[in-house]
């Protein structure tokens, strides 16, 4: 069963950094999209960031400059450098992939939580 864990949220002041991760479990055949995406209580879920297996990525508005996507192949593994955090970047933030098993599938993880404090 595929699996997608995140890790490194927590609280940081405003201008600090977090780097968060996203590791691939299970068995599958490839990782073809991976995409950080926040949600904030009563709103709706934006991505933020995403890279594709080719490497091209793409970024909100809102984080570009501040945010670098990256991913390492051999441990099926995203990051998400955060730079500059700002209190409106404090979002439960939550890992997507669509991986191929027997079919393109997509997956979500359970989710980080980032507080940024001003």
């Amino acid at each position: 069963q595929v699996q997608l864990v995140e890790s490194g949220g927590g609280l940081v002041q405003a201008g600090g950094s977090l780097r968060l991760s996203c590791a691939a479990s299970g068995s599958f055949v490839s990782i073809n999209n991976m995409r950080w995406y926040r949600q904030d209580p009563g709103k709706q879920r934006e991505l933020v960031a995403g890279i594709g297996n080719g490497g091209s990525t793409t970024y909100a508005d809102s984080v570009k400059g501040r945010f670098t996507i990256s991913m390492d192949n051999a441990k099926n593994t995203v990051y998400l450098q955060m730079n500059n955090l700002k209190p409106e970047d404090s979002a439960l933030y939550y890992c997507n992939a669509i991986i191929r098993t027997s079919y393109n599938g997509i997956y979500w993880g359970q989710g980080t939580q980032v507080t940024v404090s001003s």
